[in-house]
């Protein structure tokens, strides 16, 4: 006998989804997992199920999130990524329980107040939409470790930023458009991950040498013509990726980067590398294709770690004298 406290969608609008979307525990529904299932829309009752904690619904055709989606208040993860959704209901800040956010790649042009309601949130993802501003109060979103904004069109990167002490994994605003991030971005001393790409950058804050916990720190294909001298600050930094900037020197501080693994420079108009980098002794990986370097310190040979050097398409006057000693042990270096 089915159970009269459960609503049977299977009944009421059979078709809806696919055998075993909705999952029981003890009775009663806790999981809608229905991702990639071509759903144009979901039927009124699923907003009765009260007892839902999680929702799966990548990958499908819904145009609108009903604003019934605030009566599940015990949902903890809201998985709508890939699908045509044009506006998220205020409604949704009623779910004070939800840990998990995913709405990227849909057609977002806005995002509501309510949003910031949702002060236990762990990750939000709202990358791939047509966001272009974002209302005040990210700030109060304490307990996110993982943002997402990357691929929208944001002209400025708010303030608030700074005040997200709980970002750890990583921050995304990748491919957006605008011209500079604020200071208050080096507050985030805990975050792992930062990818400021494909924007407009001209600099980066001072205030940069403040996020010591970054691991991997991505900026290229942006307009930066210097990098500031904290930026030596980073001692835990394992990767830097500057392709495709206007870079004609780096700082003597960049020796500061001690664990830095992998550095792509490629593309900048580089003239001269610091005698500094010699001290980069866990250096794995060097890019420095297409700049306008015409010669290389001597000491690139002694780095220990050095597996491969990428020197193509620069117009060295004779072969830098690094080259034989860094094959001879095993180095790949490509000419």
């Amino acid at each position: 006998m089915p159970d009269p406290r459960v609503p049977d969608l299977r009944v009421s609008e059979p078709g809806w989804a696919p055998p075993g979307a909705v999952r029981f525990a003890g009775g009663v529904p806790v999981a809608l997992v229905a991702p990639d299932a071509g759903l144009p829309s979901l039927p009124a009752a699923v907003g009765d199920m009260a007892t839902l904690r999680h929702i799966d619904l990548d990958g499908n055709a819904l145009t609108t999130l009903p604003g019934w989606i605030g009566r599940l208040e015990r949902l903890l993860v809201l998985l709508l990524y890939g699908n045509r959704i044009g506006a998220l209901p205020p409604e949704l800040g009623r779910l004070a329980t939800l840990e998990h956010l995913s709405a990227g790649r849909n057609a977002l042009t806005a995002v509501p107040d309510a949003l910031w309601r949702l002060s236990r949130l762990r990750s939000l993802n709202l990358a791939e939409n047509e966001i272009a501003d974002l209302p005040p109060g990210l700030g109060r979103l304490r307990e996110l470790r993982m943002l997402d904004l990357g691929h929208n069109r944001l002209r400025e990167v708010p303030a608030e930023i700074g005040d997200l002490p709980g970002l750890t994994d990583y921050l995304y605003l990748s491919d957006n458009g605008f011209t500079s991030v604020p200071a208050s971005l080096g507050r985030l001393d805990r975050l792992g991950y930062l990818n400021l790409a494909e924007n407009r950058l001209a600099a980066l804050p001072e205030t940069i040498g403040g996020m010591t916990g970054l691991h991997e720190l991505r900026v290229h294909d942006n307009r930066l013509a210097a990098l500031p001298e904290t930026i030596g600050r980073l001692s835990g930094l394992r990767e830097l990726h500057l392709r495709n900037n206007r870079l004609a020197a780096l700082p003597e501080a960049i020796g500061g980067l001690r664990a830095l693994r992998h550095l792509d420079l490629r593309g900048n108009p580089l003239e001269r590398l610091p005698d500094s980098v010699v001290r980069l002794t866990e250096l794995t990986h060097l890019d420095l294709r297409a700049t306008r370097l015409t010669a290389l310190p001597g000491g690139l040979a002694e780095l220990p770690r050095l597996e491969k050097l990428d020197l193509r398409w620069i117009k060295f006057d004779e072969v830098p004298a690094c080259v034989r000693p860094l094959r001879e042990r095993g180095c790949v270096v490509l000419l």
